[in-house]
C-alpha cells in the first residue's frame, strides 16, 4: 500500500501512528467518510435543530418585533428539518447495501475505539513494541479505507484482519474493566444531567391554566440558566446570571406546597409588590395594569381527565403587565369582585394562571392549601422561564383522526412564549 514512511520514534496512540501513514488521498477520503456519517446519521436533524434554537430563542427574546419574520422562517426550517429525519430513517431502512454498510462500518468502529482505548492504558504501549503498533496501524487503515469506499464485504474482511491482530498482540489487555464501563456511563450522565438541570429542560403543558397562551399538550424549552444556577435538592440559586424573574415572566416551578409536582404560571407580583385583582383588572402597588376587551366569545379547547376534548366558552383580554402584553381569559361573574391585597415577600414571586377562572394558582394555595390562603413561589423553585413551543401534540391536529382528537399542532411549533 502506498503510504508515507513511519516516524523515527512510533507514536504512543493508535490514531497518531494512524496519522503518521496516511497519505493526502486517504485523509481526503477519510474526512468525506467522517462527514458523510455526521450528516447521515439520525442525531443531524437533531443537532441542527438545537443549533438553530439557541439563536433564535435570543432573538425572540430580546428583539420581540423579529418574531414576526424569525418564527415562520424556524417552522419552515423545523419541517424541513422533520423531513430530513424521515427520509433517513426510510433510507437506512430500506437500502440493502446501507444496512449493510451501517452494521459492519459500526462494528469497525467499535474495534477501532477498543484498540485505541487500550493504547492509551498506562504501560500499554511500553509493552507493546513499535513494529507491533505499526501492523495495528496499518491494519486499521485498510479498514478505514475499505470503510471509505463503501465495499462491505472488503470491510467486513478487512475488520477479521484487525480483530485478529488485536486479539494476537493486546488479548491480555481487552478485559474492560468495572471503572472503565462506569467512567463512561459516569461522564455521559453527568453530561445529561448538567444539560438538563443548568442549560434546558423540556415541559409538557398538562391542563388549560395557561389558555390561551399555552396550550394543552404544548411542548416549551425551559431556560433553566436565565435566573441563575439552582440547586435542585437544595432548592436554593446562590447567584444570579442574566437577571431575576420579572413581572410577565412565564416560569416553571416546583411547587413548594407539594413539591411532588412541578407547575407553569406567569409572574404577578415580585419581592415587595402588593398585588390586588379588583373587577379582574390587576393592581400592582396600587396601579391598574392596563387591560383591553378584546372578544365575549372566544372558543378554547380543554380536556377532560379521560382525554375527550371539549370546547370552553371564556372572554378574552389583552393585558399589559408592567410593560409585557399577553393573552388572559376571565369570566368576572365567575370570581369574587376583589382578590387580596397580596404583600410578596423578599425572595418570592406572586405567580398566576391566563385563565384566571380555572388556574390553581398564588391566589389560592397553589391548588393544595386551598382558596382564599396565599402561597408564594420561592426563587429556589423556580426551575427557569419558558421561552418557546417546540412540540405540540395537541387539539386537532395532524392524524387527530387516530387519537381521540390530538393530533400534531404544526401551527404552533417554535410560538414564542409571551
Amino acid at each position: 500500500m502506498n503510504a508515507a514512511m513511519p516516524s523515527a520514534t512510533p507514536p504512543a496512540k493508535l490514531s497518531e501512528a494512524m496519522a503518521a501513514r496516511r497519505t493526502p488521498e486517504m485523509l481526503r477520503a477519510r474526512n468525506v467518510l467522517v462527514w458523510r456519517e455526521r450528516l447521515t446519521s439520525l442525531w443531524a436533524p437533531l443537532i441542527i435543530l438545537a443549533l438553530l434554537y439557541v439563536p433564535y430563542t435570543v432573538i425572540i427574546e430580546y428583539s420581540r418585533a423579529s418574531a414576526a419574520w424569525a418564527q415562520p422562517v424556524m417552522k419552515g426550517l423545523g419541517l424541513l428539518l422533520v423531513l430530513y429525519f424521515v427520509a433517513l430513517l426510510v433510507w437506512r431502512n430500506v437500502s440493502p447495501k446501507e444496512k449493510a454498510l451501517r452494521g459492519v462500518r459500526h462494528d469497525a468502529n467499535e474495534l477501532l475505539e477498543e484498540n485505541e482505548r487500550i493504547l492509551r492504558k498506562p504501560g500499554v504501549s511500553a509493552k507493546v513494541a513499535g513494529p507491533v503498533l505499526e501492523r495495528i496501524a496499518e491494519q486499521a487503515l485498510r479498514v478505514e479505507q475499505a470503510s471509505a469506499a463503501g465495499d462491505a464485504e472488503a470491510l467486513r474482511t478487512e475488520v477479521k484482519g484487525l480483530e485478529a491482530l488485536t486479539a494476537q498482540h493486546l488479548g491480555a489487555f481487552r478485559k474492560q474493566s468495572a471503572m472503565d464501563f462506569l467512567g463512561g456511563f459516569g461522564k455521559a450522565l453527568l453530561v445529561a444531567l448538567v444539560f438538563r438541570t443548568f442549560i434546558v429542560e423540556p415541559y409538557r403543558i398538562p391542563s388549560g391554566s395557561m389558555l390561551p397562551t399555552l396550550e394543552i399538550g404544548d411542548q416549551v424549552f425551559v431556560n433553566k440558566f436565565i435566573y441563575g444556577v439552582r440547586l435542585p435538592f437544595l432548592n436554593y440559586v446562590p447567584f444570579v446570571i442574566v437577571r431575576p424573574p420579572e413581572r410577565g415572566d412565564v416560569i416553571v416551578f416546583n411547587n413548594p406546597v407539594n413539591e411532588s409536582v412541578d407547575y407553569i404560571k406567569r409572574v404577578v407580583g415580585v419581592p415587595g409588590d402588593v398585588v390586588e385583582f379588583i373587577n379582574g383588572v390587576v393592581h400592582i402597588n396600587g396601579q391598574p395594569q392596563q387591560r383591553e376587551l378584546v372578544s365575549n366569545e372566544f372558543t378554547v379547547h380543554n380536556i377532560t381527565d379521560d382525554g375527550r376534548w371539549y370546547d370552553q366558552q371564556e372572554t378574552l383580554y389583552e393585558e399589559n403587565l408592567s410593560g409585557v402584553t399577553h393573552a388572559a381569559l376571565q369570566t368576572l361573574s365567575r370570581m369574587p369582585r376583589r382578590e387580596g391585597p397580596y404583600e410578596v415577600p423578599p425572595g418570592h414571586v406572586f405567580a398566576v394562571g391566563d385563565n384566571r377562572d380555572n388556574s390553581a394558582d398564588s391566589r389560592h394555595g397553589l391548588g393544595v392549601t386551598g382558596y382564599g390562603k396565599a402561597e408564594y413561589v420561592p426563587y429556589g423553585h423556580i426551575k427557569g422561564k419558558a421561552m418557546v413551543v417546540w412540540l405540540s401534540l395537541g387539539y386537532h391536529g395532524l392524524l387527530h383522526g387516530l387519537f381521540g382528537g390530538t393530533g400534531l399542532r404544526v401551527d404552533r411549533f417554535f410560538e414564542p412564549v409571551r
